[in-house]
């Protein structure tokens, strides 16, 4: 395999990693013994998310730890401990109650990184209603969709984005009986039709009594964004938090006195598995930042709140490349032991310099909206081959297929070889179904194995590499080339801040490479570094596969997750229709 140099784990510990044996921790792990983990609901009445997550904390030794510090964007500060957490959490189970909204009834979320967002996740899981998390950046017709397709009930949301983005939108919307709107009452009282959050919230009891749960009644609708206009709903159940537990155990490997900072917003699927109930589970303190990146402010939160535990994503540190390492070194960043990424796969040149930057290196790990919980990662206390997506999980069956004529899979077993990456179906937090496309869902799964659509490979040594996305990979004069492995090697490049790579249709060698790069601050477009940046990689990657065009942009079109939007540029290349561009970083 092709990596710069493997980043040994660090000397002398502070803090034990929790996943200090690999070998026998996989040989040993049982879903059932992490089950073991979690309490489940009194009396054997099942398990419930927010149970795990808030009221057995609030009831034991833990009920007065932060749960959640809150920063806002004008710099106020709101801390809620376990104990508080569960109060506000049973005052919005009996709002929702009172409405008359019940077990599998959709709650829509739409709004930004605000208690209030945290509070009704976790109180429509007490009330086994279904969590359903939009970004607040969408605009109308993102939202139009998705509170149809998900049969959406109620909305909660602020009075503004309500009044700029919806209001228009409820004829349309028949099945959504109660909006809930986050404001003051000047503001709430002129929306026809519509409830005061806050109102509601101070006229609930704030006692409430979790009812059985069923470990597979549905408890989490996430929507990912299609190739065609339409989003899919991947369906998550409330066993899933036994996966959400042992991953932050694991691949994040939360401690009790960590203090743990997410920073995906809970519209995408990380923001929720990690950004609320993960470390809640652990019983850990979250800080949740209200305002959008800027470089200093992030590194001035690691600073003052001493966070020890980091999750980011790729968009982030690509852009926290672009600011430079000097700004970083302002900082006292001793308390930070763990940093992991996820979204886009990490170039290798990211992974070195976080370890440059931060005197650590970032551990990359991948996992889908589907999965529910990551899958492969890096772990502290092993080896990191940067570029690699590391190792699956405890629990985690993983391996490389290749279809045959006949449509079966066989089993790559030689290291090295590409072939589509395939999960054994039998870990808590996989997906049970796209909603209202059970046909859609069946295609995922083949001889026993689910069917990521992600192409990758495997070295000798277990560490799994991502080549591409099965519809993103480039078929050029009879080779197949993985635009992830051209990204990275132009992302080396000291004038690079980002790249998107394409297979153009080519009439002799039927697709060509063609790369999308955005330039680092201080440098300009010019046809010298247009030819530098040819000659750069035909250098490294051979003239079959390095890039015949190159084009510059300011900005490369991104999810808000940080996946690059491969087909987004090849649609724009081809003037092709552009399909679902309602995750697309900056649309509104």
């Amino acid at each position: 395999m092709d990596w710069k140099a493997i980043i040994k784990p660090r000397d002398g510990w502070a803090v034990v990693p929790n996943l200090k044996d690999y070998e026998r921790t996989r040989a040993t792990f049982s879903w059932h013994q992490a089950r073991q983990q979690l309490d489940g609901l009194p009396d054997g009445r099942g398990i419930n998310i927010a149970h795990e997550a808030v009221d057995r904390h609030a009831a034991g030794a833990r009920a007065d730890h932060l749960a959640l510090r809150w920063l806002g964007k004008r710099g106020e500060v709101r801390d809620f401990t376990y104990k508080e957490f569960a109060r506000l959490t049973n005052r919005f189970a009996n709002v929702l109650t009172t409405l008359g909204v019940g077990k599998g009834d959709r709650v829509f979320l739409l709004a930004g990184r605000i208690p209030e967002l945290y509070v009704s996740a976790l109180g429509t899981l007490k009330n086994r209603s279904v969590f359903c998390p939009m970004f607040s950046a969408f605009g109308p017709e993102p939202i139009r969709q998705r509170l149809g397709i998900g049969d959406g009930r109620v909305l909660v949301t602020t009075a503004a984005l309500y009044k700029r983005k919806v209001a228009d939108l409820r004829q349309s919307l028949p099945q959504l009986e109660h909006v809930l709107l986050i404001g003051t009452p000047e503001e709430t009282n002129t929306v026809p039709g519509a409830h005061n959050f806050h109102a509601l919230m101070a006229a609930a009891n704030d006692q409430y009594e979790i009812q059985p749960t069923n470990p597979e009644d549905l408890a989490l609708l996430h929507f990912t964004s299609g190739t065609t206009g339409k989003p899919k709903g991947a369906m998550h159940v409330h066993q899933a938090v036994v996966a959400h537990h042992a991953t932050g155990t694991y691949a994040l490997d939360f401690h009790p006195d960590d203090i743990f900072w997410c920073t995906a917003d809970p519209g995408w699927v990380t923001g929720t598995s990690y950004g609320i109930i993960a470390p809640f589970t652990h019983g850990i303190t979250s800080i949740v930042d209200e305002a959008e990146f800027d470089a200093e402010r992030w590194y001035g939160i690691l600073q003052q709140q001493k966070v020890s535990v980091w999750y980011t994503a790729p968009t982030a540190v690509r852009m926290m490349m672009k600011v430079g390492v000097e700004v970083v070194r302002k900082y006292d960043l001793r308390t930070l032991r763990f940093i992991a990424s996820v979204g886009e796969p990490l170039n290798p040149e990211a992974v070195v310099w976080g370890q440059d930057a931060f005197g650590l290196p970032i551990h990359d790990n991948w996992w889908q909206t589907e999965t529910g919980g990551i899958m492969i990662a890096n772990y502290p206390a092993m080896d990191i081959r940067p570029g690699s997506m590391g190792r699956p999980l405890p629990g985690i069956k993983a391996g490389i297929v290749q279809r045959q004529q006949d449509g079966t899979f066989t089993v790559v077993t030689a290291p090295g070889i590409e072939g589509e990456l395939a999960l054994r179906p039998d870990w808590p937090s996989m997906f049970r179904g796209y909603l209202h496309e059970e046909e859609r869902y069946r295609k995922c799964f083949a001889d026993g194995w689910y069917l990521t659509g992600d192409l990758a490979k495997c070295d000798a040594d277990g560490y799994f590499w991502f080549v591409g996305r099965a519809d993103d990979v480039i078929k050029s004069s009879g080779h197949l080339i993985g635009p992830f492995e051209v990204e990275s090697i132009l992302m080396e490049h000291p004038a690079v801040a980002e790249v998107g790579v394409i297979g153009k249709p080519d009439p002799v060698a039927g697709e060509v490479v063609k790369a999308f790069v955005s330039l680092k601050q201080q440098y300009q477009p010019s046809d010298e570094l247009h030819r530098e940046l040819i000659g750069f990689a035909r250098t490294r990657l051979g003239a079959v596969v390095a890039p015949k065009e190159i084009a510059f942009l300011a900005n490369i079109p991104k999810t808000r997750s940080g996946k690059i939007m491969r087909r987004l540029l090849k649609a724009r290349e081809l003037g092709l229709p552009e399909g679902d561009t309602s995750t697309l970083e900056g649309e509104a």
